[in-house]
């Protein structure tokens, strides 16, 4: 698995602080927890960050030693040392609405995601990867298959043989089965919380079949990263009742991009789009 490269963000101090330790599932999930609320979690408690991750407390305290800390104090002491500038943006921001507030947080992974594409060099391999599968299938089950088909409308204007993967159960498999009888060599997949079981079993399917899997999930913790080769991160706002996604979604364009820079006829399948479009009035000036 490969990620983006780390820069000083919140989110990318904790996944360095994470990097190099045999984590169990429960703390994994303290740790997606904590990157997807990384700029509060330096002044939360143990037990508002089990409440946050939904496991016990002592899995908390256990999760520090796990990190080589002597206690949750301790690991709470070392976040709010190397983010000395954020208690006051996070007090800042307590004035504003809650709809502003959402709003602010998906400018702050947005700024994020601009960081970590200061080295381009996964997405570019990603971008490698999808353009050199032929069929391409995109896959995004429940709250991410708007990501999916997004990604799929607009790859099917530069690749010869997009197929959209948007709906779950025993059909998906039929047509893993099918693209890989036709030639394909990877599949794409967008995952956003809350993570189906089911996108872990299709993706595990798909690896299977042979299939190098490339995924935009919302932290390089999330469940997906056990069945991705390529994780690429991006964050979710989780502010309001539904989750946001703005940052996963942008990352998708970039991908997009990245793609069509390494198929060659891209430009000239644009082009000929657009001549068609213009001669069937398709849309309106």
């Amino acid at each position: 698995m490969s990620e983006m490269g780390v820069t000083d963000t919140p989110a990318a101090r904790l996944q360095a602080l994470f990097e190099g330790h045999r984590l169990t599932p429960t703390q994994r999930r303290i740790a997606h927890s904590m990157v997807r609320r990384a700029a509060d979690v330096p002044f939360l408690s143990s037990v508002e960050l089990a409440e946050l991750a939904g496991v016990s407390q002592p899995s908390v305290t256990r999760f520090a030693v796990a990190l080589g800390f002597d206690g949750y104090p301790a690991l709470r002491r070392h976040l709010r040392e190397v983010a000395p500038g954020e208690q006051q943006q996070a007090a800042d921001s307590a004035s504003y609405n809650e709809y502003q507030q959402a709003v602010e947080a998906e400018i702050a992974n947005l700024r994020h995601l601009a960081e970590m594409l200061a080295d381009p060099r996964p997405v570019q391999r990603a971008g490698r990867v999808l353009a050199a599968s032929r069929p391409l299938p995109v896959l995004g089950l429940r709250a991410a298959a708007s990501q999916a088909y997004g990604f799929a409308y607009f790859a099917a204007k530069v690749h010869p043989d997009v197929r959209l993967l948007h709906e779950g159960g025993t059909m998906v498999h039929d047509r893993i089965d099918a693209a890989v009888r036709a030639g394909a060599s990877a599949l794409l997949c967008f995952a956003l919380p809350r993570h189906p079981r089911e996108v872990l079993d299709t993706l595990g399917y798909a690896k299977e079949a042979g299939l190098s899997v490339v995924t935009v999930a919302d932290s390089a913790f999330a469940p997906v990263a056990k069945v991705s080769d390529l994780l690429l991160p991006a964050a979710v706002g989780t502010g309001l009742a539904f989750d946001t996604a703005c940052a996963p979604m942008l990352l998708g364009r970039v991908l997009l991009e990245a793609m069509a820079d390494e198929l060659p006829d891209a430009q000239a399948r644009l082009e000929e789009f657009d001549t068609k479009a213009a001669a069937r009035g398709l849309f309106v000036e």
